[in-house]
């Protein structure tokens, strides 16, 4: 069965927000996408140069647990399934199996990245991308790459604030879903 459109969320999700939460369904709300795939990142090549992240079955159980139940929403395991490291062009074209258009949704933090992912030039060719606005940054798309921006208030929220401040129990209630707690809480 062929999907329409589909909006592809992937990441790391170390641990899954609020931010993403609001990102999410401003997307579905939207009407641009038949369905949203959430994506978790297997080996987030990127993130885990830069330090320790936690194992990708635990990532993949807390974005369930935040995300279950959003319009359009399905999470998936598919980069978790592939060995070596996760490239978006490889979920797209996997994406592309099955949908006429894959659209990448991603936050204003990352537009200028762009050009630094695995097989960029091809990527730009088989997507556009859906901007999620952050507080503070100033949307600099680098040259050809199709993009809109995702109509939402932007949330200043990041996983890595939340790792770096150890909450406690009590104030991770003001970050994550009540059901990603105690999965953050005892690894």
């Amino acid at each position: 069965m062929t999907v329409r459109r589909i909006g592809l969320f992937g990441g790391t999700f170390d641990p899954p927000h609020f931010g993403h939460v609001a990102a999410l369904r401003a997307a579905a709300r939207s009407h641009r996408f038949n369905q949203i795939e959430v994506t978790v990142a297997g080996d987030p090549y990127q993130k885990s140069a830069r330090g320790p992240v936690r194992p990708a079955p635990l990532r993949l159980a807390m974005a369930s647990a935040a995300f279950s139940g959003l319009e359009l929403v399905e999470v998936s395991d598919r980069e978790i399934r592939r060995s070596g490291p996760s490239y978006t062009i490889d979920t797209v074209r996997e994406l592309l199996a099955d949908a006429d258009e894959v659209d990448l949704i991603i936050g204003a933090d990352l537009v200028t990245q762009l050009d630094q992912w695995h097989d960029a030039t091809t990527l730009r060719t088989l997507v556009r991308v859906g901007i999620v606005p952050r507080p503070g940054d100033a949307i600099g798309v680098p040259r050809g790459w199709i993009t809109y921006e995702i109509a939402m208030a932007p949330v200043d929220l990041s996983s890595s604030y939340i790792r770096d401040s150890h909450p406690s129990h009590e104030s991770l209630r003001d970050f994550v879903p009540d059901a990603v707690i105690p999965l953050f809480e005892g690894f």
